[in-house]
C-alpha cells in the first residue's frame, strides 16, 4: 500500500478521531481543563521537537514525565473522564431507543401534564414570592448517587409539597429535589457545581448545581432565583434563562 491509497476504513477512523476530539472539546470548553489540555499539548509539542534536536540530558528527564503522563492524565480530568462515560452510558444508551417500556407507557400530553402541572404551578408561585427552588427532574439515569445524599420522601407530586421544601425555614429548602418515576425522591439533595467559566457572574450556585447535573447526566434542572424570582430550565449542559410559566410547561411536555 502507498502513502496515497486510501480505504473506507481509513476515513471511518479519520472521522470517529475527528467526532472524538470535538465531543471531548465540547466537554471541557469554557471550563478549566481546556487550559490543562492545551498545557499538554504544547508539552507534547515541546517533548517531539527535544527529541528531535536529540537533547540526550533534556529527553531523559522528559520521558521521565511521558512514563507517567497516562495516570496524570486521567487524574487530571478524572471529572471530565466520569462525564464522558455519563454521556455515553446517558444519552447514546441504545436501550433509549429500544426499550420496552415505550411500547407499555404512555406519553401522550395527557398523561405528562398529570406530573408536569404540579411543578410548573409551584414555580410559577415560588417565582412570584422570589422563593429560590432547585428541581431535578430525571430521564433515563435515576441518579441514584445523588438522591442518597438528601432526605428520602419517595412522595407523590403536588405543588403544595414542593412549595413546602422550598420555603425559607423548611431545613431542606437549600439542596434539590428530585423528581423521579412521577415520585418526588428525595429533598436537600447535594449535586455537583458547574466549573463552566462562561456562566453568567450574576448566577449563584443554585444555577451552578442546576448546570452541573445536566452537564453529567441526562436530567433536566429547574432553578427559580431567589433575588428575582425568574425562571432558568437547564439540559444537556445547556441553560435558558428568564423564561415564563408557558414557556418552562412547553419545554417540559416536549421532553426538552
Amino acid at each position: 500500500m502507498t502513502f496515497l491509497d486510501i480505504r473506507l476504513i481509513d476515513i471511518v477512523d479519520i472521522v470517529l478521531v475527528a467526532y472524538l476530539m470535538y465531543r471531548l472539546y465540547k466537554l471541557i470548553k469554557g471550563t478549566v481543563a481546556l487550559n490543562i489540555f492545551i498545557g499538554i499539548f504544547a508539552f507534547i509539542i515541546f517533548w517531539l521537537l527535544i527529541k528531535a534536536l536529540n537533547m540526550q540530558l533534556s529527553s531523559t528527564i522528559l520521558d521521565n514525565f511521558v512514563n507517567v503522563g497516562v495516570l496524570a492524565i486521567i487524574i487530571v480530568f478524572q471529572q471530565e473522564i466520569r462525564r464522558f462515560l455519563l454521556l455515553l452510558g446517558s444519552r447514546y444508551n441504545l436501550s433509549k431507543r429500544f426499550s420496552l417500556d415505550k411500547i407499555f407507557m404512555s406519553n401522550t400530553p395527557g398523561m405528562m401534564s398529570i406530573y408536569i402541572k404540579p411543578v410548573v404551578r409551584s414555580c410559577e408561585e415560588l417565582s412570584r414570592t422570589k422563593t429560590g427552588a432547585l428541581i431535578v427532574i430525571t430521564r433515563k439515569s435515576e441518579l441514584v448517587d445523588f438522591v442518597q445524599t438528601g432526605e428520602l420522601l419517595n412522595a407523590v407530586i403536588s405543588r403544595q409539597l414542593l412549595n413546602s421544601i422550598f420555603f425559607k425555614n423548611s431545613p431542606l429548602h437549600d439542596g434539590a429535589v428530585i423528581i423521579s418515576q412521577s415520585k418526588i425522591k428525595a429533598a436537600g439533595c447535594i449535586l455537583p457545581v458547574s466549573q463552566n467559566m462562561e456562566l453568567p457572574k450574576h448566577l449563584g450556585l443554585r444555577h451552578r448545581a442546576a448546570l452541573g447535573i445536566t452537564e453529567a447526566t441526562d436530567a433536566t434542572a429547574i432553578v427559580v432565583s431567589e433575588e428575582t424570582g425568574r425562571i432558568s430550565l437547564f439540559h444537556n449542559g445547556k441553560g435558558l434563562y428568564n423564561i415564563t410559566i408557558e414557556e418552562l410547561e412547553k419545554h417540559l411536555e416536549e421532553g426538552v
